[in-house]
């Protein structure tokens, strides 16, 4: 029985947990992750102001589970779904559509919550900044990866600068996001589409490989 009663205080906890940072992801991709309050969570959610602090042992706490938890979900839309597709050219150009429909289907109502995350701590130290560093590096190592497995599979030309053509994928993308979220329109989404697809073809040994416009 003691057993039984400790085993469903801890189910109940980690599914307070995981409302709690469904709410935080939230907040921090619109309001930034200096707006997440252990007080504000437990008024919005009806919850212990006790029950929240034990959770969470400080706001940091609060910070790196979001940062964490945001990870999660940007797997599941982003990169899982791609992984599903044979290596190839075709994989990549699943990655970037995937990653504006991401953005553009608001799955963070803040837009993209790397893009806004990182721009508020990009100059900070801590261990928020180093969270966040650490993805974005993951990110761009699986961009890259994406790429260079493309050429094993004979559809990416050898002598491309595979570094150079992952950073102008990331710009083109971070860029329909930031323009879209701060002006509240989509075209940049579909723009965006078309000059990424442009940048692939450019290094595609076969072009046909490719659709012939962006959807």
């Amino acid at each position: 029985m003691a057993a039984g009663h400790i085993d469903g205080r801890i189910a109940r906890g980690n599914q307070t947990r995981q409302l709690i940072l469904q709410r935080t992801v939230e907040i921090a991709s619109v309001e930034g992750l200096e707006g997440l309050s252990l007080g504000r969570l437990a008024t919005e959610l009806n919850l212990s102001k006790s029950g929240v602090f034990a959770l969470f042992g400080s706001k940091e706490d609060l910070q790196l589970s979001t940062v964490h938890a945001a990870i999660k979900v940007y797997l599941k839309h982003v990169v899982q779904p791609a992984r599903e597709l044979p290596p190839g050219i075709d994989r990549l150009w699943h990655v970037c559509t995937g990653w504006l429909a991401y953005s553009k289907d608001r799955v963070f109502p803040g837009g993209c919550f790397f893009y806004s995350a990182s721009a508020e701590y990009d100059a900070r130290e801590g261990k928020v900044h180093d969270t966040l560093a650490a993805a974005r590096t993951n990110w761009f190592t699986f961009l890259e990866q994406t790429v260079q497995e493309a050429q094993q599979a004979g559809d990416v030309a050898q002598d491309i600068d595979v570094p150079q053509l992952v950073f102008e994928l990331a710009a083109l993308l971070e860029m329909a996001n930031a323009e879209s979220v701060l002006h509240d329109e989509f075209t940049s989404y579909d723009r965006a589409a078309k000059a990424i697809l442009n940048r692939l073809r450019g290094v595609a040994t076969d072009p046909a490989l490719l659709p012939d416009a962006a959807a």
